[in-house]
């Protein structure tokens, strides 16, 4: 008789709980050498990767996957050569296990420290992005996690091939069982595994924020969310025309089916007749429909009316709202409105406006003068990331080594006691 699904993710949660016990004691060098053999692995089975991958894309078109969801579930040759490029960037970050946090001397003589200590096990689920498998793993085996990934129905084949090869070759190196992947699409899948606070320590759901919010509500696990990014950019009255534009167009265009993809674009009145005619007809041009405000559809005849639902929408496609405002105060009163705290980016030469807008806007990734596409745990030097969290406990931002630990306390003495 076969296994539950209670069954078969409690034996999951087990082995990597196990599994994470050993690799807490294992070398730096071992741990290394595994993501480099990975790394080999990925790229010496692409053509396999490739072909289940096409399957799901087969599959997708067939049940007509939304187009954001296509786009990020196709496994390019560029795409593989990244992950097997995450793999080794992980492997040549410092070790973050039993860093010294601090250490300090009492009075007493007490030394008391604080040092890193993986979380444990980690639960990750995610959707469409068969390349999530990859980067989890990753950062779980440096920082001495075991992990427990169970993806999307849409990306089954792409990431039970993924999850096969790094399983063997992790194990291959002396790391057996701290990769576990969920084979099945089944959603019970997803309820005992929140369900099991005993073997998993932290869940990372990635999705929609109601999906989230359902994690949050259902599970007696600690919870960091990745959730919508409705990513601004704002056009100050002090800035750079071309700059502007370059930064607006790569903010938007670049990979429009991603988190820190532009969603609204906001321009200071007294700028918006330079500059919205000519950007306008840029992201025409593009192919991107054109959502806005009274006073830009009257600054561009291809703006359709935005409504209050536009300003709130995570679009994931080739669509872009436009507000005209007043100043300042009224471009951050709208990001605080109808932002997702994910990514924000003001384009001014003024130094105050730049600092206030640092200061006073609450996302995760503030920028001053660049594109909102860099929230990226690569592109932040973390090598990967688990996630992009819109959260402030106990991480923000791009999740990488140090969102993946925890720390204790480490008290040397000799022999005192108490009075």
């Amino acid at each position: 008789m076969g296994q539950t699904i209670q069954e078969m993710i409690e034996s999951k949660a087990q082995a990597a709980k196990a599994a994470m016990r050993k690799l807490a004691r294992t070398s730096s060098d071992v741990r290394n050498g595994a993501l480099l053999a990975m790394a080999d692995s990925i790229l010496t089975f692409k053509d396999k990767i490739q072909e289940a991958n096409q399957i799901d894309l087969e599959k997708g078109k067939k049940t007509k996957l939304a187009k954001p969801l296509m786009d990020r579930l196709v496994l390019s040759d560029q795409k593989i050569t990244r992950m097997a490029d995450n793999l080794r960037q992980v492997a040549a970050l410092p070790d973050p296990i039993g860093e010294v946090i601090r250490m300090g001397e009492r009075p007493n003589g007490l030394k008391i420290g604080t040092i890193r200590v993986p979380i444990g096990v980690i639960g990750v689920i995610y959707e469409s992005r068969p390349d999530v498998t990859v980067e989890v793993s990753a950062l779980c085996i440096k920082s001495g996690n075991g992990v427990i990934l169970r993806g999307g129905s849409e990306a089954i084949h792409s990431n039970t091939a993924l999850a096969k090869i790094l399983g063997e070759t992790a194990e291959r190196e002396g790391i057996p069982d701290a990769i576990q992947f969920v084979d099945i699409t089944d959603r019970q899948a997803v309820r005992e595994m929140i369900s099991m606070a005993n073997l998993v320590d932290l869940i990372v759901p990635r999705g929609s924020q109601e999906f989230i919010r359902h994690i949050m509500k259902t599970s007696d696990i600690p919870v960091v969310g990745h959730a919508d990014g409705i990513c601004h950019v704002y056009v100050d009255e002090a800035a750079d025309v071309d700059m502007a534009e370059k930064i607006c167009l790569n903010a938007k265009t670049q990979y429009v089916a991603v988190c820190n993809a532009m969603e609204t674009m906001l321009v200071h009145e007294k700028i918006a007749g330079k500059f919205i005619p000519s950007m306008c007809e840029r992201f025409v041009t593009e192919g991107v429909e054109l959502r806005g405000c009274g006073k830009t559809q009257r600054l561009c005849a291809d703006v359709l009316p935005a409504t209050e639902v536009d300003w709130r929408t995570e679009y994931l496609d080739k669509i872009l709202s436009i507000r005209v405002v007043a100043d300042f105060d009224e471009a951050v009163d709208h990001i605080e409105t109808y932002g997702s705290h994910h990514s924000d980016a003001i384009v001014t030469q003024d130094y105050t406006a730049a600092q206030r807008f640092l200061k006073e806007v609450d996302s995760a990734a503030v920028y001053v003068n660049a594109s909102t596409r860099f929230t990226d745990g690569y592109e932040f030097g973390l090598g990967a990331e688990v996630g992009i969290s819109t959260q402030k406990l106990h991480c923000r931002g791009p999740m990488g080594l140090e969102g993946l630990t925890s720390y204790k306390y480490i008290i040397y003495g000799n022999g005192q006691v108490r009075t």
